[in-house]
Parts: C-alpha cells; structure tokens; sequence
C-alpha cells in the first residue's frame, strides 16, 4: 500500500489564482490511481488537460482524492488498463497520417482550337461569360445549339451567358472554358463523366453515358 502524500495546498491557496491548473493536474496525476484520473477526466499530457479542465473540478477531484485515498498503487489491476488507455490516447495523434488528395486522373475532356482566340482575355472562376455553341451526339446528330442558321434568326438569337465554373453548366464546360481567350472557337469531346454521366438528359434527346461533342466560341467575358 503506497504512502498517503500530504496536502500540498489550503482551501485558500487551491482557490488563488496564484496555483496554476497544471501544478493541480501534476500533482494529481504524481499521486492518484489511474482510475481515479480516468474518472476525473485527467489522463494525458497536462498541457492538453490544462486546455480543458476547470479550475473548480480540479480543486474537486483534489479534495476527494484525500477523502477517498485512491492513491496510486491502490487499484494495480485498473491501474494497468488505465495505463493502456493512456498510451493509446497520446500515441494515436502521432500514428495518424493526414488525408492524401484524391486523384481524380487526367481531364474527361478534349479540346480542339478551330479558331485562335486573342490570347489575352482568358475567363476567371466566376466570371460571367457569353458563348455561342452547338452540341451533338457522337452520331452526329444536334441536341441544342444558340448559333442561328437564317437571317432573321441571327438577328432574334443570344448568345448564352452564364457564371463560369460554378456548377451553372456541366463540368466539361467549366473546365474547357477556363483555358479559352476570347473570341476563340474549340471543339470539346467530353467524357459522359463530364457531362450528364450515368443519367443522361432526356428532355434534351441525350441517352445514358453519353458522351458529348461541342463547338463553343467565346464571345465576352463580362
């Protein structure tokens, strides 16, 4: 049976300000049973303690620690699996790896350039930007386009204008558009994961795992 320590402080001093939490936490971890501790929360490096306990719980446990006696060496069987515990706590910290970033591979799109922009103006995240466009399916067949084909239709036609790389469009649209200056018309094959994916769009006629070829020029950037 270990020694009971004697009482380092009064009522009067653990109440001061002029005792630090830490000498309280020492002072209870150097002598109570690890049960003790493990019930009072105060396991663990003391620094990490001191962030979390308050002063009043750790005048508490002080006071029923001589009024219980669980000193240290009065549980040895808890005391192990207390110690066990412990150790666990501290260690997991250093063992755990940070999260490595997903590797997405490389982009569900190709762009072509048929018309060379002025290699100055290039779209940035969030700027709206206008673009005529239109979209087939691998078959050639055309499921929308804003480009007018008569006279009057130019003149009623708009080109479409939208927050680039926000999510407005599909993802291929939001990617490819990043790396166009205005005035530049490109080819785009996007992969249908890019596109509308497994789902597809079927107000608009595109099937499941479609994959999508646009012409789109870049008119403005506003």
């Amino acid at each position: 049976m270990a020694a009971e320590p004697r009482r380092e402080w009064s009522s009067e001093q653990l109440k001061s300000d002029d005792l630090p939490k830490k000498d309280l936490i020492k002072f209870l971890q150097d002598n109570a049973a690890n049960s003790f501790l493990a019930e009072h929360k105060l396991l663990g490096n003391i620094k990490n303690v001191a962030k979390t306990a308050k002063k009043e719980n750790l005048i508490s446990a002080y006071n029923q620690l001589f009024e219980s006696k669980r000193f240290k060496g009065t549980d040895p069987v808890e005391e192990v699996t207390a110690q066990a515990k412990e150790v666990k706590i501290e260690d997991k910290p250093k063992d755990t790896k940070p999260e490595e970033p997903v590797e997405e591979g490389p982009p569900k799109y190709v762009k072509s350039v048929l018309k060379k922009g002025d290699k100055v103006n290039f779209p940035k995240k969030g700027d709206t930007v206008s673009c005529w466009y239109t979209g087939t399916l691998e078959d050639g067949t055309v499921f929308d386009s804003n480009v007018a084909t008569s006279a009057k239709k130019k003149k009623a036609s708009k080109p479409l204008s939208f927050k680039v790389g926000m999510g407005k469009v599909i993802r291929g649209w939001d990617e490819a558009l990043l790396t166009m200056s205005v005035g530049e018309k490109a080819r785009l094959e996007i992969e249908p994961e890019w596109a509308y994916g497994k789902k597809g769009q079927p107000d608009a006629k595109i099937p499941p795992n479609a994959k999508l070829i646009f012409e789109v020029e870049l008119v403005s950037i506003d």
